[in-house]
Parts: C-alpha cells; structure tokens; sequence
C-alpha cells in the first residue's frame, strides 16, 4: 500500500498531464499502483473490522469516568467499573480512550531549541527537467529546514533511491556547517518505512552521530 502522500503526488502529476507510465516509472511504483490511485475517490488507509473483546462491555462505563476526570489512575477506573481481567491490557484500553476526553489547550506550541532537528522532504516540481542527452524527467528535489531558524536548503537529485537521499541530505548538512540532533523524514521508501530503516541508512545517521524520526501519517 503506498502512502498518503504518494498517493497525492500521484493524482498530481497525472492531473498535470504527465501519463500513468511515466509517472510510475518516476516514481519507481508499478503502473497498476498508479492507476489505482488515480480511480481511487479518497486516500489509502488500512483498516480491520472491529471485533468484540472482553474490554467491550466497559467501555461505556469507562469513557464516562475518563469524561468527568481525564486523569483519573486506569487502577481506579477498573476498580470503579469492576474490571477483575487483566490490569496491563485495561490500562492500554485506558490510553487509548484517554487523549479523547482530554481539552486541548489551544495555546499550547511547539517550540525547537537551535540544532535540535531538521525536517527533510522532497518536493517535485511542476515541469520536467532537461538532462544532458536531450530526455527531460521528474526530477525530485531534496528540501532540508531547520525547525529553530526555518533556515532551508535544496537540491535536486536524480532519483528517490536511498543511495541519492543520502547523498543529498550528506551534502546539505555540509552547507549548513552544522549536524542537527534530529532528521525528521515523512514514510519516505528511500529512508524505511514503519520500524526498518532502508540499507545504509543506520550506517549514514550513526557516522554523523544524528538521529533519524520517521513522521506517521495522519
């Protein structure tokens, strides 16, 4: 399954004219993956069916606490409502339920300090590029801000291969002068996807003594 924001990229570059097999061969997806994207009516997501379980009965009992006392301990909450199974998985049940009946507070902001991290992306441009032997591609652009300063760097790369992200991220580190603490990538293939780095990645982040986060899709 592709990610939200290959599938957006998708629709883009098709609605921008470029046909379906040259937008899979960009972005090294297969051609059936692009046209699946295009019919699609709304963004990937996978989603199992949700079945009973013993916490089921309670919750009701449980959002209505959480709902009068956000923080209320999960060994209060299972004592009030008469839990007698397993306190490690009703406290899971717990957290999850939790963050639904707590007020977000709309002043609060995300601050960085100086060097702390950096957000990497790629960002495609609207037209081809003309290469050397006279075709023109999609070339992606590697994008590197600084959270603190919003201080940005960029440069083009030929592919969206592990092998070139590195390079690129390598070579805009260098002109920044500096090693932020973190990277910060989307589910970018060419760096991992869920818990596994792609090949060389370790490699790269533990040579530069940074540390590379990996954003989950909304």
């Amino acid at each position: 399954m592709i990610s939200v924001e290959d599938w957006a990229l998708i629709r883009r570059l098709v609605a921008d004219g470029l046909p379906q097999r040259q937008v899979a061969r960009d972005l090294g997806v297969g051609r059936s993956t692009v046209a699946r994207a295009v019919a699609s009516a709304g963004p990937p997501k996978y989603g199992r069916p949700a079945v009973p379980t013993a916490f089921t009965p309670f919750e009701p009992a449980v959002r209505q606490l959480l709902a009068a006392t956000p923080d209320m301990p999960a060994t209060v909450i299972a004592e009030r409502v008469g839990w007698t199974g397993s306190i490690t998985w009703f406290r899971e049940h717990v957290r999850r339920l939790r963050p639904e009946h707590r007020l977000v507070d709309p002043t609060d902001r995300l601050t960085w300090l100086a060097g702390d991290a950096a957000q990497c992306d790629l960002w495609f441009p609207p037209k081809k590029i003309a290469l050397e032997d006279g075709a023109s591609s999609l070339l992606p652009v590697l994008v590197m801000t600084c959270a603190h300063s919003r201080f940005t760097l960029a440069r083009m790369l030929p592919t969206r291969r592990t092998e070139d992200l590195l390079l690129g991220m390598r070579t805009l580190i260098e002109g920044l002068g500096r090693v932020p603490r973190r990277l910060i990538w989307d589910n970018e293939s060419g760096i991992g996807r869920g818990k596994r780095h792609a090949d060389g990645v370790g490699e790269f982040t533990g040579t530069l003594a940074t540390t590379l986060v990996r954003l989950k899709p909304c």
